[in-house]
């Protein structure tokens, strides 16, 4: 059965990626972003892929914006099925060296633009009798990390938000609500983010793709779940913070000093809190080898290797 998909986030990381996966199974699709010049871009992709697209810039911080997303899904495709939440920003820093504004503009855009993502596609879906919202949380929305607080806030908040929504739409049968918290991603979040730290965040290891969590939201939206996590050392995490605070608490700060920030120094800047960088915005992060570029590389290597040998022989 093909289905209508409201995705905001659409033009980078896990969202760019799930509006790819949606668009190979030829749902139809409405892509929400705050670049125009991307959105325009991931709309051709998932068009020349077979789906049918409205892309809606929109910034789901601005008032009224998801609502005017939903009725323009509505007025174009007759209703909503799915709804996948993506869309979020970072900041790194000391707590009190990062800005106010900045922070509270990480968790606007985090947690209350989830909110209002979840209150206009709960009032639509329980007009029409049912539909799947599907929200990104993370594995910090269960542990937590020095130097990007804004964010952890925002998703321990998503994750308190999730589970009442989840206990309010039992009296409702249709109604399925999801929450998907990977742990590190090749994004280009990271690079991305506001920065107060003076060094360039990264993912730590081990690192999974955008492609494998979209997998899990289209997974999420044929079999809805109340949780899915999308990482192998997660529950691993969570045990031990859950566990051994002390412990947790004393390995943390030296473990994301090791491995959660790169050595490259850079000034503060705000990032994309409040404004986005259309040419940062991707599926991959360029934390993970491009396997499809090495296949490539590979299979040309024999003919490399030939002309290489032939030269020599001359």
């Amino acid at each position: 059965m093909t289905r209508t998909v409201v995705i905001t986030g659409a033009t980078s990381g896990i969202g760019r990626a799930t509006a790819g996966a949606f668009a190979a199974r030829g749902d139809r699709l409405v892509l929400a972003a705050r670049s125009p010049t991307t959105l325009a871009e991931v709309r051709e992709e998932c068009r020349a892929a077979g789906a049918e697209v409205l892309d809606v810039p929109t910034d789901v911080t601005g008032d009224g914006e998801l609502a005017k997303l939903a009725d323009a899904a509505i007025e174009r495709f007759g209703g909503i099925d799915v709804w996948v939440h993506t869309a979020a920003v970072m900041a790194y820093g000391r707590f009190e060296e990062i800005p106010e504004r900045v922070f509270e503009h990480v968790v606007r855009t985090d947690l209350l633009a989830s909110a209002a993502a979840a209150r206009v596609a709960l009032r639509h879906f329980r007009a029409t009798g049912g539909g799947t919202l599907i929200l990104t949380g993370s594995v910090l929305g269960h542990i937590t990390a020095p130097y990007m607080s804004g964010y952890v806030a925002s998703k321990w908040g998503l994750q308190g938000l999730a589970r009442s929504l989840q206990q309010e739409a039992r009296d409702t049968s249709g109604i399925h609500i999801s929450i998907v918290s990977p742990g590190s991603v090749d994004t280009p979040v990271y690079q991305q983010a506001a920065n107060y730290l003076g060094r360039i965040g990264r993912p730590p290891l081990p690192i999974t793709t955008s492609q494998r969590v979209a997998r899990a939201v289209v997974d999420c939206a044929d079999r809805p779940r109340r949780e899915v996590s999308v990482g192998r050392l997660n529950m691993v995490m969570r045990i031990g913070f859950t566990v051994l605070p002390g412990v947790y608490d004393v390995l943390v700060g030296p473990l994301m000093r090791l491995a959660g920030l790169t050595g490259r120094p850079v000034a503060p800047h705000d990032g994309v809190v409040f404004t986005p960088n259309p040419a940062g915005e991707a599926v991959r992060g360029g934390w993970l080898p491009d396997l499809g570029q090495l296949v490539r590389a590979v299979g040309e290597l024999p003919g490399s290797v030939g002309t290489a040998v032939r030269r020599r022989l001359r």
